[in-house]
């Protein structure tokens, strides 16, 4: 934009600061959506209801490129418009030079980056989807992405940056919404490792390009067959000839004996081809025609098989035709084979299935037997495709520009053939498995993720005395009784299954009558079902009187890892490591993700093949779950463990370690502003992790005595933030913030209490009923979109802004969740019948069936075809997560079969 005049700039200035004594709510340096914006759809479809994942992408209108001192001016005579500002790419800010006509006499820049605003300084609208990176391909990685994940082009584009800046899920998927059109946490993760793997595929790339130039072997043909790689399979393709260590290919050692010519003189020239003149009866590889006419075929059909249109016309054509995958018991495990191990592959002795229908479960019990040499694999291609395949290349792709002798016809036919089966056959065998154990991987990872994330969030059982029984024979069943805030009350060894249980009883009734106990919980480990039948038989018969005592069966996975762990060993140091599983056991169900946290996730067994699938991507994804779980509960900062703390977003061991030392040494957090004072906590992870962390609100009050504050206060310290000061005094640092103890982020508290003046509330009100009844009466009279619009922001922010000041104080969102299945009796399995109709609780879910624990020492399966949407909860439906760990349901039973103790239900509803 051409430079104003000064005239020009004074009047700006002059009208700035009118607008500022107009009103108190233009006095703030920025609003909330002066952040980062991205790419935005267009303004019109702020509000409405967003598009799902599974409709078609919508390319969003480009916007109109402002510049950016136009776009200060706008904004001072119309601040009712949302901002539209993105972030560059690169170096572009360093070339934008501060303009001096705007509202104070410092620079935007400066007076923006202010502690709430962790985003910075906004920046021109880059305008469109093209995201520079740090490797160029012949792909664009926008397209790319939004092609493999089916997410919108511009919804990738701002996925991009914001990984690129080092956000979180679980920040992106709470305080980001209008910015991805609203993604669920686990579509997140499928962008960011599709996006891993072009990177990756990227990288590898250029890494190849550096080599095969210094070693002077790039060509302007491979250059490009490289850069249009999109996956490793490609680029391994292309670069399996180049790779050092080998001997080369047939192809490169007829090069190497000058045979190259020859080979694109029968394609381009044929008519001055002879083949006799390459003859060297002293030379190896050209001392007969045969050897000569042999060479020029391994490079024609090296040629074929490189070439990028053959090979796009081989795999279209496969996508037409039955191509199926075939497993057989192998020969050499059949004689000295383990026939247990056999046994288990059973299924896959003499299977074959078409590779669109298979299944990802029977691909990962393929791909084991395999591995344990019990079964041999193939993938067979029907001969019908080799043979329109044949025909294509030589009448079509490579006919010659020449009319061809017989005998060089026979050598391109051949040379065709040739090429199809030992190179362009195994190429397709080596894609079809990759892909299929890829999807099966990724797809095993998920489901393994959605458990963990469905076991993590497991309603708490508060208030009550628990006692976790370690059940186990020789050694006896642990016990230790938990008190309502995880103390550990007593810890005892009982032996209940070796002819003391008499006497056992007695001493346990006393225990549970000492400490007003009613409520047992037994590990799901040896001995389980012989604990259970003598706890049920106990309570039956009303012997714990006058306690009405009820029991739940828990996984005991990971525990016994746990309990000779250095955390353990920590947190429990005068505890022998059996007891300290029982202790673990108790506290998984008083709070199972405080608990469930400090174990290993892939030990938690909640998942399918675990051990087989890619090990750097399991962790990541459960560790990922573990993270968005942790953070979309919160966490109270100061009564919350290390271990804990240091799952939340933005955090880690260092970060985490360094608050509960600043919590040891100056006494409680008293407001999300004192984080920033931790070592090692920049405004990054400040930006990050803030808007996850909680206060107590009765707790801070008790020790900064009963202080309370007006909206005017803080509405002055909000609007007061924007402005550049010296460092808060230690007085304003221990002021305690009542939005601190909602979900709000701290970067929408200028809004949130815009909003609260607007709504005649106040800041003291937080989750009580006077305030739901204001926001209802508000947004009734207004609604959203006429409230966002009038508060400057979006409907997200909006919406996340209601639900903090609406929810009560102390709301978790696991009560949504189903809580243990308590019980006073258990039922064997040789009562089961047909038709029998049972509640259970699901242990595990897979992509085949769900199985449910029903109370009688063996998991039934519902199989995946009886699950269907009429019989899930509106609910379930609504949370997208179908069924998982924990949840509770009423089933029938189908099948009993015995001998080898396999029961088939049927869902009949979730409770």
């Amino acid at each position: 934009a051409a430079p104003r005049s000064a005239v020009a700039r004074k009047k700006v200035k002059k009208v700035a600061i009118k607008e500022e004594m107009v009103s108190f709510f233009k006095q703030e340096t920025f609003n909330y959506d002066n952040r980062m914006q991205l790419l935005k759809p267009k303004e019109e479809d702020v509000g409405t209801k967003l598009k799902t994942l599974n409709q078609k992408p919508e390319v969003p209108k480009k916007m109109q490129i402002n510049s950016f001192q136009e776009k200060n001016v706008k904004s001072l005579e119309n601040d009712e418009k949302p901002s539209t500002s993105v972030p560059v790419v690169g170096n572009q800010a360093k070339h934008e030079k501060p303009e001096e006509d705007f509202a104070s006499d410092e620079p935007p820049f400066k007076k923006i980056k202010s502690t709430t605003c962790p985003e910075g300084k906004p920046v021109k609208n880059l305008g469109g989807n093209k995201v520079k990176e740090e490797f160029e391909m012949n792909w664009d990685i926008v397209q790319a992405l939004s092609e493999i994940t089916n997410v919108e082009p511009w919804v990738c584009a701002n996925l991009i940056r914001l990984f690129r800046e080092e956000n979180t899920i679980p920040f992106i998927a709470r305080y980001r919404k209008e910015l991805i059109n609203n993604l669920e946490a686990d579509a997140l993760r499928e962008v960011q490792q599709a996006l891993e793997e072009l990177r990756t595929v990227a990288k590898k790339t250029h890494t190849m390009i550096q080599k095969l130039k210094k070693e002077g072997k790039l060509s302007g043909c491979l250059l490009t067959a490289l850069l249009n790689c999109r996956t490793l399979e490609e680029l391994d393709h292309v670069t399996a000839p180049y790779k050092t260590g080998s001997k080369g290919t047939k192809a490169q050692r007829a090069k190497q004996l000058g045979l190259e010519p020859a080979a694109l003189s029968l394609l381009q020239n044929p008519m001055e081809l002879n083949l006799f003149s390459y003859i060297r009866p002293t030379t190896k590889g050209l001392s007969t025609i045969q050897e000569v006419e042999a060479g020029v075929q391994h490079i024609l059909a090296d040629i074929f098989a490189k070439d990028k249109d053959t090979l796009d016309f081989i795999r279209k054509l496969c996508q037409q035709r039955y191509i199926c995958i075939q497993s057989a018991l192998a020969k050499v495990s059949s004689k000295s084979g383990n026939e247990k191990d056999i046994d288990k592959f059973q299924l896959y002795h003499e299977f074959s299935c078409n590779i669109k229908n298979i299944h990802h479960h029977q691909i990962l019990a393929i791909n084991r037997g395999e591995n344990l040499k019990i079964l041999t694999v193939k993938v067979n291609i029907p001969d019908g495709v080799k043979n329109e395949f044949c025909w294509w290349c030589v009448n079509e792709r490579w006919r010659p520009k020449q009319f061809l002798q017989p005998d060089l016809m026979r050598i391109l036919r051949n040379s065709v053939e040739d090429s199809y089966k030992r190179l362009i056959y195994p190429l397709l065998c080596r894609e079809f498995r990759s892909k299929l154990t890829s999807d099966a991987e990724k797809e095993s990872v998920m489901m393994f993720g959605r458990n963990l994330r469905q076991l993590l969030l497991t309603s708490p059982v508060r208030g009550r005395t628990l006692m976790g029984v370690d059940p186990g024979y020789k050694h006896g069943c642990k016990l230790a009784i938990i008190s309502p805030t995880s103390q550990i009350l007593h810890t005892d060894v009982v032996y209940l299954h070796s002819g003391q249980g008499f006497h056992e009883a007695e001493k346990i009734k006393r225990l549970l009558l000492r400490y007003s106990c009613n409520t047992v919980v037994i590990g799901n480990g040896t001995a389980c079902r012989e604990t259970e039948a003598y706890f049920a038989d106990l309570i039956m018969k009303k012997y714990f009187a006058p306690l009405d005592v009820v029991y739940c069966i828990v996984s005991e996975a990971g525990a016994s890892i746990y309990s000779v762990s250095p955390e353990a060993s920590k947190e429990m140091p005068d505890l022998d490591p059996n007891l300290r599983s029982a202790v673990s056991i108790a506290r998984r169900v008083q709070d199972p993700l405080a608990e469930l946290v400090k174990i290993e996730p892939k030990h938690i067994g909640v998942g399918m093949y675990q051990h087989d699938v890619s090990q750097t991507l399991l962790k990541a994804t459960l560790d990922s779950v573990v993270e968005e779980c942790v953070s979309f509960v919160g966490v109270d900062i100061n009564i919350c463990s290390e271990i804990l703390l240091r799952h939340i977003a933005g955090l880690n061991a260092n970060r985490a370690k360094n608050i509960i030392e600043w919590r040891e040494k100056n006494g409680p957090f008293i407001n999300r502003e004192q984080l920033k004072e931790v070592k090692g906590l920049g405004p990054k992870s400040f930006q990050q992790c803030a808007g996850f962390i909680r206060f107590n609100q009765e707790y801070i009050k008790t020790f900064c005595g009963g202080s309370s504050f007006s909206v005017h206060e803080l509405l002055t310290k909000a609007g007061a933030q924007g402005k550049k000061k010296s460092k808060p005094t230690p007085c304003a640092s221990r002021q305690p913030n009542p939005l601190d103890q909602t979900c709000i982020h701290p970067e929408s508290y200028n809004i949130a209490m815009r909003f609260l003046s607007f709504i005649g509330g106040n800041a003291n009100d937080i989750g009580k009923s006077d305030m739901q009844q204001k926001v209802n009466a508000v947004i009734q009279k207004e609604g959203l979109e006429g409230i966002a619009k009038r508060l400057n922001t979006t409907v997200h922010t909006l919406q996340l802004i209601i639900d903090g000041l609406t929810q009560p104080e102390g709301f978790d969102i696991r009560t949504d969740f189903d809580k243990p299945d308590f019980k006073r009796s258990i039922v064997c399995f040789e009562d089961l019948s047909v038709g029998t109709v049972l509640t259970g609780k699901v242990e595990n879910a897979t992509p085949f069936g769900v199985f449910v624990d029903i109370g009688v020492g063996k998991a039934g399966l519902i199989p995946v075809r009886n699950i269907t949407e009429a019989k899930l909860s509106k609910v379930k439906k609504k949370r997208s997560l179908g069924l998982g760990p924990g949840e509770r349901v009423e089933v029938k039973v189908l099948n009993v079969d015995i001998p080898r103790l396999r029961i088939t239900l049927d869902l009949i509803r979730v409770l």
